[in-house]
């Protein structure tokens, strides 16, 4: 009871037209009731599947308790919190791209796919915050960032829908051939909401286009951008793996 009275006066401090602060809100305790489920439902999974529901649980827990950070953040600051984001999606991006080896070792997955997938997703997070936060006001450096961020994320696109990934989900079949097809349509186009989110808040945009002209008004839109499209690709990243391990237990 004390707790659910808590985020009452949580909820109540959030502004009507503050969007950002009621997109954090929504998306920690959407992410926070996620993990619960994951972690909840463990049991009931043949033990192959476990560690891939457990991981789907950790994404959404570790996003959680950053968005908690984030959202007091935004409160008190009143300023992006492009570092805990950053550190939020250098952990759980990675574990997103593990969640394609641990679907895909049932056809014989080896480990080195796991480690390029966390390369490639490290290189991307990293080279997009520096562009990001540390090259502003320098747009060729911001290109330049942008650019090598780009070609990590084609990369793992390429892995997932044509390269190793694909052949062994192929050679699966069944459900986990199912699941991998979902999964990759949210790295191609779930993923994408972020370049989205960088043109309209970068002041300055992406490569000199500036999409919303307000800059206070750009950040609010870039950070509603991100939280929704973080809920929507970890929540959905999980329910599809809880899908698989769900049906491949009845076969």
């Amino acid at each position: 009871m004390r707790t659910f009275m808590y985020l009452l006066a949580d909820v109540s401090k959030i502004a009507n037209d503050d969007y950002v602060g009621f997109t954090f809100f929504v998306g920690s305790m959407a992410m926070m009731a996620a993990s619960a489920f994951f972690f909840l439902s463990l049991s009931q999974f043949d033990k192959k599947w476990r560690t891939s529901v457990l991981v789907s649980g950790l994404i959404t827990f570790i996003a959680a308790v950053h968005y908690f950070y984030m959202r007091d953040y935004w409160d008190q600051v009143g300023e992006s919190p492009t570092f805990f984001r950053y550190v939020d999606w250098v952990l759980t991006v990675p574990l997103m791209c593990v969640e394609f080896f641990l679907i895909l070792r049932v056809a014989g997955a080896k480990v080195g796919l796991m480690w390029k997938l966390i390369f490639w997703s490290v290189v991307m997070l990293v080279t997009g915050y520096f562009g990001e936060a540390i090259a502003i006001g320098n747009p060729t450096m911001q290109w330049v960032w942008g650019l090598i961020s780009g070609i990590a994320y084609f990369i793992i696109v390429y892995i997932v829908w044509f390269g190793e990934a694909k052949k062994l989900a192929i050679s699966a079949g069944g459900q986990v051939l199912k699941a991998h097809k979902i999964l990759c349509w949210f790295v191609l186009v779930g993923w994408a909401i972020y370049p989205l989110g960088y043109i309209l808040g970068t002041e300055g945009g992406l490569f000199g286009l500036q999409l919303v002209s307000d800059i206070d008004a750009a950040q609010m839109s870039m950070n509603v951008v991100y939280n929704i499209g973080d809920a929507v690709n970890k929540i959905g990243f999980g329910l599809v793996v809880f899908s698989l391990a769900v049906n491949s237990s009845k076969d």
